[in-house]
Order: structure tokens, then C-alpha cells, then sequence
């Protein structure tokens, strides 16, 4: 794969973008951005403190604008919080990517989410109505993290650049 091209993961909270993501930049030698380190060193907070201080609309404003300006500069993987498939000006940008989807059973993201405190509190199964449509529009690959590895994500998307 040419290092010219970003990689962008996207999902639902605790489907393990940041896992999979940070796997992926080593195996490539990329830079890696991540939505959740990206909040707090610009805007102070991790998403559940700016959800409540800020508001939803705040912070999906935030999301976006990592994703739009990470995509600006040089090519990296990008974890990409879930709401910036939302955004019309970010699905297009995401063009100029490899999209890779990790999803999993609402069940399995469920648990998951509440494994961290940094996370908002929201429900997957009203954020997958209202996001599925969108990640299936963005979406170049797609990966059930409820069976896979953060490693077996890594090494599926390895192979899907290789062809």
C-alpha cells in the first residue's frame, strides 16, 4: 500500500477503533490520530466531560474537526469517533481514505462501554439506527470485532492493501 493514503477506522463507541487503529499505524509505520487523545489535547476533555459542559452538538462539532483536519495533513490512521459519519463535508473527505468499519453485537458494545468512564453515556442501539446508514456509506471494509481481535483487524486490513 502506498503510504499516500490515510486509513480512517470508524464504528460505534467500544467497537475498539483506537486498538485496531494503533495496531494498524505500526504495521504500517504511519502516524496514528485518535479522536479521544485528539479531544483532550485540543479542547481539554475527553467526550463525556464536553457532552455534559458543552452539549452533543459541541462535541460532534470537535469530532468532526479532527477527522477533517487530520485528513489535511500527512497521511496517517485516523480512529474516528463515531458521530463524524454524520457530518456531510466528513463523508466526503473519507473518500481519500481506506474506510475500515469495526462493528460488533449491540450486546457486545454495551459491555464494553461501560468498561470507561471517559465515554458518553449513549445507547448503541439508538446510535446504530441512526449511524448504521452512514458507516455503510463510507465503509470500504467491515469487521465484526465481536469474533476478531484488535490483531485479526490489523492483519485483515493488511491483506485488503495488498491486493
Amino acid at each position: 500500500m502506498s503510504k499516500n493514503k490515510p486509513v480512517v477506522v470508524v464504528g460505534l463507541m467500544g467497537s475498539g477503533k483506537s486498538s485496531a487503529g494503533t495496531l494498524i499505524a505500526q504495521a504500517l509505520g504511519m502516524p496514528f490520530s485518535d479522536s479521544d487523545q485528539w479531544l483532550q489535547r485540543e479542547h481539554g476533555g475527553t467526550a463525556a466531560p464536553i457532552a455534559v459542559h458543552e452539549g452533543a452538538d459541541a462535541l460532534h462539532r470537535y469530532e468532526a474537526e479532527h477527522v477533517l483536519r487530520e485528513l489535511e495533513g500527512e497521511p496517517k490512521v485516523i480512529a474516528a469517533a463515531a458521530s463524524t459519519v454524520e457530518d456531510p463535508e466528513v463523508r466526503q473527505a473519507l473518500r481519500k481514505a481506506l474506510v475500515v468499519w469495526v462493528d460488533a453485537s449491540d450486546e457486545v458494545l454495551s459491555r464494553r462501554m461501560r468498561t470507561s468512564d471517559h465515554r458518553p453515556d449513549f445507547d448503541p442501539t439508538v446510535m446504530r439506527a441512526r449511524r448504521e446508514p452512514y458507516f455503510r456509506e463510507v465503509a470500504d471494509v467491515t469487521y465484526d470485532v465481536g469474533t476478531l481481535s484488535p490483531e485479526q483487524v490489523r492483519d485483515a486490513v493488511l491483506d485488503e492493501l495488498d491486493r
